[in-house]
């Protein structure tokens, strides 16, 4: 991920009102992430417990998403749809976000279960165990490192689409 300045990042989001956006608190040591170690920014809004924040690269450009986490937790253990790592010792919640433009003025949304903190980056750059004689850790660690950058952009990028 190509590292963001505090006015590109306010500028990202797509689903956020004028209001959201004077409201959004950066995440904790914004100065010092490592945005080489990140395939999207995701973070929660220490004011507002229900509420994430995502900066997702779509076509090169980054699109900020304003996420609201469900009143309800899944009732059995939920897979994140992104990183899809099953042995997560960390919970896994459902997020919705308004569609950008008209639609979600008009209460439009789309959903995703994810990591409740946003832990995909550092899940999927773990090295998987061995599943069999001749498996290749690093070929699937790639693998996974793909596959999340191709589900969120697809999730930034529907949202931004609006529709």
């Amino acid at each position: 991920m190509l590292p963001l300045s505090e006015e590109i990042l306010r500028a990202s989001f797509v689903n956020a009102s004028r209001r959201e956006l004077n409201d959004v608190t950066l995440p904790a040591g914004f100065a010092d992430l490592d945005f080489d170690r990140l395939d999207y920014l995701g973070w929660r809004d220490p004011r507002m417990p229900r509420r994430g924040l995502l900066v997702v690269p779509v076509e090169g450009e980054p699109v900020g998403v304003i996420l609201k986490q469900a009143e309800a937790s899944p009732r059995s253990r939920a897979q994140c749809a992104w990183c899809q790592d099953v042995t997560l010792p960390n919970d896994v919640v459902l997020y919705s976000a308004k569609r950008a433009g008209a639609a979600g003025r008009n209460g439009n949304t789309i959903g995703t279960l994810l990591c409740a903190n946003f832990e995909c980056s550092a899940n999927v750059r773990k090295l998987p165990p061995m599943a069999y004689i001749g498996f290749d850790a690093e070929a699937a660690r790639e693998r996974r490192i793909s596959v999340l950058r191709e589900h969120a952009s697809a999730f930034a990028a529907d949202v931004r689409l609006g529709a």
